[in-house]
């Protein structure tokens, strides 16, 4: 990846996000490379992107597969005035803004697992990783971690059976820089329309366009007791609607539980 490309795709797609760029060749992690600069003060919009990582986060404390040269590695901070509570739906505005931008490559080829997974081919290329910092019961600031499978062709076993790339699904490689200038630029619009209300009011009808798990059969991982129904699609909260065989409704929140789809990964 070519760092003065990167900064020309973001000023051609961006009109304030990232253009406080901050790139390396390898790093441990973009998330913690974002944390490091918001503690140094760094702006609301700042931008970490790595050609590889060393110690790259996934959700639930799992690691994060971050070969060199093959993929999208880039943790963004933001400064949002809102509620604690109200921040957890950063994480599906990216995914969205994620799936809009492979969405111009791939027509029609992808979805989103709820929350934040972008799926191709029933199986996984995208994941994010949203961190929160709290000073006296306000944000201090949040760091959204995204990793994109974009041109990697070969997976370890114990992934290869839900993960995949974009270049492996479309045949070809693709540009990595180009990428994230649209990812960014979706984002733009889709923060604008978060900020309006600091939820998702004016995503949830987009948002559940792109849902592979609406109207199908689910199995929620609670740790009070799994149960099984029919997800209807999210609210304005970022939480997804189950319909369980009861007939009880219930909203179900991302940070207590995992969803599975009954028949395989969605």
């Amino acid at each position: 990846m070519n760092g003065e490309t990167l900064a020309g795709q973001i000023e051609k797609n961006t009109t304030w996000l990232a253009k406080n760029l901050f790139f390396q060749e390898e790093t441990d992690s973009t998330n913690e490379d974002i944390k490091r600069l918001a503690r140094e003060g760094a702006m609301h919009g700042t931008l970490a992107v790595a050609d590889m990582q060393t110690a790259g986060k996934g959700r639930r404390g799992r690691t994060w597969a971050s070969p060199k040269g093959e993929s999208v590695y880039m943790s963004l901070l933001l400064r949002p005035e809102c509620m604690p509570d109200q921040a957890s739906a950063l994480t599906l505005v990216m995914a969205l803004a994620v799936l809009e931008a492979i969405e111009e490559l791939a027509p029609g080829k992808s979805g989103i697992k709820w929350p934040n997974d972008i799926v191709m081919n029933s199986r996984k290329v995208c994941g994010i990783l949203t961190e929160m910092s709290l000073e006296k019961n306000a944000i201090g600031y949040v760091v959204v971690g995204v990793g994109i499978n974009a041109n990697q062709l070969f997976f370890e076993e114990e992934i290869s059976a839900t993960a995949t790339s974009i270049a492996r699904e479309l045949g070809r490689k693709i540009e990595r820089e180009s990428l994230i200038g649209r990812v960014l630029y979706y984002f733009e619009q889709e923060y604008a329309e978060y900020e309006k209300t600091w939820d998702l009011t004016g995503l949830v009808e987009k948002y559940n366009t792109y849902l592979l798990n609406k109207d199908r059969q689910v199995r929620v991982l609670d740790p009070k007791g799994e149960y099984e129904g029919t997800a209807l699609g999210i609210n304005t909260k970022g939480e997804l609607l189950v319909r369980k065989k009861s007939g009880d409704l219930v909203e179900v929140y991302a940070g207590e539980v995992s969803v599975r789809g009954i028949y395989g990964y969605v």
